[in-house]
C-alpha cells in the first residue's frame, strides 16, 4: 500500500498568533500495524536536507527526522518524553508533555490533532497545537 499522498501541517504555539501551515507532497504507506507519512522539508521550513517522518500508531505519532536536521519527539496522552533536537546551529534537550492527542487514520489517510507542551531546557514552557492531514493520492 504504498501511495503518493498530499501532506498538510499546521502548528500554533499561541492561541493568538497566526499557524504556520505546509502543504507538501510525500508517501503514504502501512507496515507492521503503523502508518507512516514521508516528506522533503524545504527552504521555507529552514530545514532543507532533512526527511521528516510521521509514524502513526492508534494511541500514538512519533515525529521522526532524519538529515541537517535530528530528532524523534514521541506524543502519547498523558505522557511525557525526552527528545534531543540537532540542527546545524546546535543541539536542544526537548521535554515533550502530550495533553491531548486525537488519531482518524485509514488507508485513504486522515487527520492526527495533538495538543502539547513544549519545553526546551532552561526555557519558558510553550503549548503548541498541531494538526496534521494526509491524503493519500
Amino acid at each position: 500500500m504504498d501511495r503518493r499522498a498530499i501532506i498538510s501541517i499546521s502548528s500554533q504555539q499561541a492561541e493568538d498568533e497566526k499557524p504556520i501551515e505546509v502543504v507538501t507532497p510525500g508517501d503514504f504507506y502501512k507496515r507492521n500495524n503503523c502508518y507512516y507519512a514521508t516528506y522533503k522539508e524545504t527552504e521555507i521550513s529552514g530545514m532543507e536536507g532533512t526527511t521528516t517522518t510521521l509514524k502513526i500508531k492508534e494511541d500514538k505519532c512519533s515525529i521522526i527526522r532524519h538529515g541537517s536536521t535530528s530528532t524523534k519527539m514521541e506524543f502519547e496522552k498523558d505522557k511525557k518524553n525526552y527528545s534531543i533536537y540537532s540542527t546545524p546551529y546546535g543541539t536542544m534537550e526537548l521535554e515533550i508533555w502530550t495533553k491531548e492527542i486525537a488519531i482518524d487514520v485509514s488507508d485513504e489517510g486522515g487527520d492526527v490533532k495533538i495538543i502539547y507542551d513544549l519545553n526546551v531546557v532552561n526555557q519558558l514552557k510553550q503549548t503548541t497545537n498541531i494538526d496534521i492531514t494526509i491524503k493519500a493520492l
